[in-house]
């Protein structure tokens, strides 16, 4: 493109002094590494502090728990085991016997949680709550704190409008002062990288938040999440006394992160404070149902839970406050032994983290009764299998853990039950086929049941086939009681039910859930039974970015994921047809899940039929009905978004934004270290020449690594002529002038 007419005057990048923005980064980077210059001494929890819960009343409440769990699960097993003693054993009984011992168990240990949660409620004020510490407090800190947000290739204007929520929500409280925001980034994506730094630019422009909100990008992605908050640690860590770790799509309310920081004021012995986080923003049906869920079932739980951890909780990898020094201290996760996906780094640090805190002897806690705080979750199906592959491998590393010398009981649970959160997958479908087979070997045997009675039959004068239901109704109440009781809590509960809308939208929410969920469920089995064949196969995960919007699953996408359940689950109903239309009609939940696997993940995944389940206040949560102010601040926060500033542009975006934009380079080279070897020459003569695409990711990388050759970039696309340059250069340049030309035509 021919340049007729003279160059528009722009400042060089230099002559913008950027200084401000990052002079606080880098004076308190320096003033606070905590354990570069000298390492602290060991820190052990103070002897004096206080104790919530007595010794005894802690192992009272879990071998009531824990008792009653073992308890109801042997009942079931005997009463399985006298079911096949009176059909005379088969040789495959003593291992379904061994399988359904431990499904059961994993049935009754969650009905429990629920049981206990119930119980919790009944009497709760003998309910055992940490925030009680702090009950109308008022007044300063004791310490200060820091609010971290790791973020991973994201949309960098939400995340600052999440950010900025929390930062105006903590404002309003009055205690801005003792806190400190950091968006810590590991992101890859180069065009991203700069579309960050301009962001937060903006964001501390116009809430005069230098020195209080700081960003820092990793050149080097060690160790993924845990090697981020590992490195602010180090760095950082030494000027707080506690960090709230956030994901990239959390929110909490000022008020909470305040009473949290007040907690841990009060409470010396307190290393973690986890937060049950709810989810919000649901689009989607599938997001609907997730969060319509975990709002109406998740609170009986996660009391429950709370009944028997007490301070030897669990920590959940965001949404929580850790206190720093203990953290750095005993926290650092060890590389297991071989190679991944069973060994290497540890992917879910956060229960193992917990554990290890646990163990060094300081208290974890769930502060189960904070309502402020929140998250958001996969659109689809299929995204939030993809991340559950990556969690998957996470928590089965934790097999080489749960038998670790030194943790306590509450934390070998925690890391059991997290194991089987996905190894329950294949023991169920393990179940399934042997039950098949069972089935099959007995139509084929032509055998008859013996007349023997067995022991239930000799003393409750109950026949076969009635102890087969009785046993199915048991099953069928434990899973289905924790449902049950929630809903009926809620209905009779005015102020709770219109949270949901009202009767009739609660009770059809509730059916529409038990519905989805059980057509769901067998295409989970079978995903996350691939997935750990797949580890077993020596398959690992790579690291990606959390989708979190999408316009729905295409019905290609669908088939091709599912299509190994869609084949499994016709090839199955073939042969329990077979088999005989009873074991069929057994069957017909299971099958129809698989079969459909890929309609129903469609069909989830479309938000407009979301947006018509919401109009009419079916699956909604309070949180959707009466959004709060949390949610307010953040929907209406346009802090990091400036039309002057700006690298999203069109004609000039990301990278080529850094080098032609003279506010966008001097931000970018006023966040890069001084590096005055570091003047790759060649590489910047071929990016102007041969445009952006001309180099690879890494030879990229160089030249925006260097303050310098950015510096250089700048003047020569501005002073070269266009000829000499890539037209994506030029054209960069001249949508300088339509935008002047704009305005002057406007001003006229």
């Amino acid at each position: 493109m021919q340049n007729d007419e003279p160059t528009p005057e722009i400042p060089h990048a230099e002559e913008a002094n950027f200084s401000h923005v990052v002079e606080a980064n880098i004076s308190a980077a320096k003033t606070t590494r905590l354990y570069e210059q000298e390492k602290a001494p060991q820190i052990s929890p103070p002897t004096c502090a206080p104790v919530l819960v007595s010794r005894f009343r802690t192992t009272l409440r879990r071998m009531f728990f824990f008792g009653s769990v073992v308890l109801v699960n042997l009942i079931a097993v005997l009463w399985l085991a006298d079911l096949f003693d009176r059909q005379g054993f088969h040789n495959s009984h003593y291992l379904i016997l061994a399988i359904f011992a431990l499904l059961n168990g994993l049935l009754v240990l969650g009905t429990f949680h629920a049981l206990a949660g119930v119980w919790d409620w009944l009497f709760s004020w003998r309910s055992v709550r940490i925030t009680r510490l702090t009950e109308k407090q008022e007044g300063p800190l004791a310490y200060r704190y820091a609010v971290v947000m790791p973020v991973y290739n994201e949309d960098i204007v939400k995340v600052c409008a999440r950010v900025e929520a929390i930062y105006r929500s903590i404002e309003a409280t009055g205690r801005l002062q003792d806190f400190d925001f950091f968006i810590l980034s590991d992101t890859t994506q180069l065009n991203l990288w700069v579309e960050e730094e301009v962001a937060w630019t903006n964001l501390c422009r116009k809430h005069n938040a230098f020195g209080r909100i700081f960003y820092r990008r990793r050149r080097i992605n060690e160790n993924r999440k845990a090697g981020n908050i590992g490195e602010f640690v180090k760095n950082w860590g030494g000027r707080y006394e506690g960090m709230l770790v956030l994901d990239a799509d959390s929110l909490m309310e000022g008020r909470d992160i305040v009473s949290m920081a007040r907690i841990m004021d009060a409470s010396p012995r307190l290393g973690i404070l986890q937060t049950p986080p709810k989810l919000i923003r649901g689009s989607s049906v599938f997001t609907r149902l997730q969060q319509f869920a975990m709002r109406l079932y998740g609170p009986l739980f996660i009391r429950g839970l709370n009944f028997w951890q007490l301070g030897q909780g669990s920590y959940w990898g965001h949404n929580a406050l850790i206190r720093v020094k203990p953290f750095s201290e005993f926290c650092e996760l060890p590389a297991l032994p071989g190679k991944e996906p069973f060994g290497g780094k540890i992917l879910s640090h956060d229960f193992v983290e917990a554990a290890l805190m646990v163990k060094a002897g300081w208290e974890v806690w769930l502060a189960w009764d904070l309502e402020g705080t929140y998250e958001e979750a996969p659109p689809t199906l299929i995204d939030h299998l993809k991340r559950d592959r990556r969690w998957c491998q996470g928590n089965l590393q934790h097999l080489w853990l749960v038998f670790a010398r030194g943790f306590p009981f509450p934390s070998r649970a925690h890391l059991f039950m997290g194991i089987m959160a996905y190894l329950g997958s294949p023991v169920w479908f393990l179940f399934l086929l042997i039950s098949t087979w069972v089935a099959w070997d007995f139509r084929n045997s032509n055998l008859s049941q013996l007349p023997y009675e067995g022991y239930v039959g000799e003393y409750l004068g109950l026949s076969g086939t009635e102890q087969a239901w009785y046993l199915a109704g048991m099953v069928l109440i434990l899973l289905f009681a924790p449902k049950i009781l929630a809903y009926l809590g809620t209905v009779l509960h005015p102020r709770r039910r219109k949270g949901f809308g009202n009767t009739f939208s609660l009770t059809v929410g509730v059916l529409m859930e038990a519905m989805l969920s059980a057509l769901l469920a067998p295409s989970i089995m079978i995903s996350h039974t691939l997935m750990v064949l797949g580890m077993v196969l020596g398959r690992s995960v790579n690291w990606g970015n959390q989708t979190r919007e999408t316009d729905g699953t295409t019905w290609f996408e669908a088939i091709r994921y599912h299509g190994p359940a869609i084949v499994i689950g016709i090839a199955w109903s073939a042969l329990a047809w077979y088999v005989g239309q009873s074991f069929f009609l057994w069957m017909s939940p299971i099958l129809a899940g698989l079969v459909l696997a890929a309609v129903v993940s469609v069909w989830t995944s479309r938000s407009r039929y979301g947006r018509a389940l919401q109009r009419h206040k079916i699956l909604a949560t309070p949180e959707e009905l009466f959004p709060p102010e949390i949610i307010r601040l953040a929907d209406g926060a346009v802090a990091a978004v400036d039309v002057a500033l700006t690298a999203q542009a069109p004609a000039r975006e990301g990278a080529i934004a850094a080098v032609v934009d003279p506010y966008v380079n001097g931000v970018h080279v006023s966040l890069l270290e001084a590096d005055a070897e570091n003047f790759p020459e060649p590489l910047m003569e071929k990016w102007l020449s041969d445009g952006p695409d001309s180099l690879n990711k890494t030879e990229m990388a160089e030249v925006m690594y260097s303050a310098q050759a950015m510096l250089q970039m700048h003047r020569n696309v501005w002073s070269r002529p266009f000829e000499q340059m890539h037209v994506q250069w030029s054209r960069a340049v001249e949508s300088y002038r339509t935008r002047m030309e704009d305005f002057w035509g406007a001003e006229s």
